[in-house]
């Protein structure tokens, strides 16, 4: 007996969703028939959610991996292995394989996908005589949410100016990447991208760092002397964060760097021209700083001529899942491991402030896949920073259900109560320590020790 005549089909179909690669159908039409599970593992969605879709929806509308090897499949009639990049930046490797009906036409589309492997690559060439293509995109912006799809839109109108551009955003909102993105959709991506972060630089060399100086300039300096920061990104972009750090006598210096395009190093008489595009980054609030004595405004307005505010993770809560993937792919291959969040832990995240943003969720996916002991993150995995009073946001919900999170939330509150209570003594103290109001610190006090 074969062993095809021993399995039910179902069975083979819960064999297949469970293979560790990918698989997808497509029919004739270029729609989904069939994903297994692997499928979540590279674009943090279920099979359910894809199947039944068309290529045009997945690969050109939802943008979840390109470049798309199915329609060369369907056109060559042969087996065609392609490299490819999911939307959570994971490099996979697809080799296409064509079903034929009696009339020798293309019935289905059969893919099999896996995570890059130049190894494998190289085996599955030899055997289609195919060498797999290399279409893929170097820098991409992960996101689900139609406020930042809205940003990335007008960030691609503006990415082939060489107009400055000032992004906006809290720490850990992801500026430093949109403005690599805005440098790999300019003209100049194959040119320098230099990036300075002017609060690392030391008050006493940042002068000479970024303008150069000539040699004898001053004691101690090379005697040959050294470009700057502005020379060195000539031609190509140069990326300043944390602008509002820069001392306010240099101000009027990088003033002059934009309006004339030209830099003087410290020593020099002749200045250098230049060709770069200008990006700085702040989370300051520079018209205060400009109210403040702090920062030019004639500055302010040249650098603003195009601003980007990159919004905080918790009003684009539809990134979460997605990130959440991202992160987790990184720090499964990291670490060896091949761990997913629970129900419980995502409902967590979708209810948690983000004070840290996407930095901070990159850190928590981390610091959680290490100490995770099964194949899954629960909320018991979690910091306890996650339940602390003041780090949750309001979600409307129906109160009289008691989710996973609401369960963990209250074992938290209890803990944290019950350990100021026995330190404070009183509920004044204890409000003062928590930064809660009184009446709170009592009802909680009432609600988790007076009641026992």
């Amino acid at each position: 007996m074969f062993l095809a005549d021993s399995i039910e089909f179902q069975e083979f179909i819960t064999l297949i969703d469970n293979v560790y690669d990918e698989i997808f159908i497509w029919d004739r039409e270029r729609r989904v028939v069939y994903a297994n599970k692997a499928c979540y593992r590279h674009y943090g969605l279920t099979p359910d959610e894809i199947i039944g879709k068309t290529l045009e929806e997945l690969s050109s509308r939802e943008r979840l991996w390109w470049p798309s090897c199915v329609p060369m499949t369907m056109e060559i009639k042969e087996p065609f292995i392609q490299k490819q990049r999911t939307f959570l930046n994971v490099n996979i490797v697809t080799i296409s394989v064509p079903i034929f009906d009696e009339y020798n036409n293309v019935k289905y589309v059969v893919q099999s996908v896996r995570d890059d492997d130049s190894v494998l690559q190289k085996s599955l060439s030899v055997l289609t005589g195919i060498e797999a293509e290399e279409k893929m995109e170097s820098i991409s912006i992960i996101t689900q949410s139609s406020i930042m799809k809205e940003t990335i839109q007008f960030v691609d109108k503006i990415a082939k100016t060489k107009a400055p551009v000032l992004i906006l955003g809290e720490t850990g909102t992801g500026k430093s990447l949109f403005a690599k993105y805005i440098h790999e959709k300019s003209n100049r991506k194959n040119k320098p991208f230099i990036n300075i972060n002017i609060a690392s630089l030391s008050p006493a060399v940042i002068e000479s760092e970024l303008f150069g100086y000539k040699k004898g300039a001053f004691t101690g300096a090379n005697k040959e002397g050294k470009k700057g920061i502005f020379e060195l990104a000539n031609g190509g972009t140069l990326f300043l964060d944390e602008i509002g750090e820069l001392p306010y006598d240099l101000q009027a210096k990088f003033l002059h760097v934009l309006q004339e395009e030209e830099v003087l190093p410290v020593g020099g008489t002749k200045p250098v021209k230049l060709d770069i595009r200008i990006i700085c980054a702040t989370n300051c609030d520079l018209e205060k700083m400009i109210e403040a004595g702090r920062f030019r405004e004639d500055l302010f307005h040249r650098l603003n001529t195009f601003d980007v505010t990159i919004p905080p993770l918790r009003k684009r809560r539809d990134d979460i899942k997605v990130l959440t993937n991202h992160y987790l792919n990184i720090n499964n291959k990291k670490y060896e491991k091949n761990v997913f969040c629970s129900d419980a832990v995502l409902e967590v995240f979708q209810k948690y402030k983000w004070s840290g943003n996407v930095r901070e969720l990159s850190n928590v996916i981390e610091r959680s896949v290490i100490m995770a002991d099964g194949d899954s993150i629960e909320v018991t995995n979690l910091p306890e920073s996650f339940f602390s009073i003041g780090n949750v946001v309001n979600i409307e919900k129906d109160d009289c259900l008691a989710t996973p999170f609401d369960i963990a939330m209250e074992d938290y509150e209890k803990k944290i109560i019950t350990s100021a209570f026995k330190k404070y003594k009183t509920s004044r103290k204890v409000a003062s320590a928590l930064k809660i109001s009184q009446s709170k610190a009592n009802r909680l006090i009432r609600k988790y020790i007076e009641c026992e």
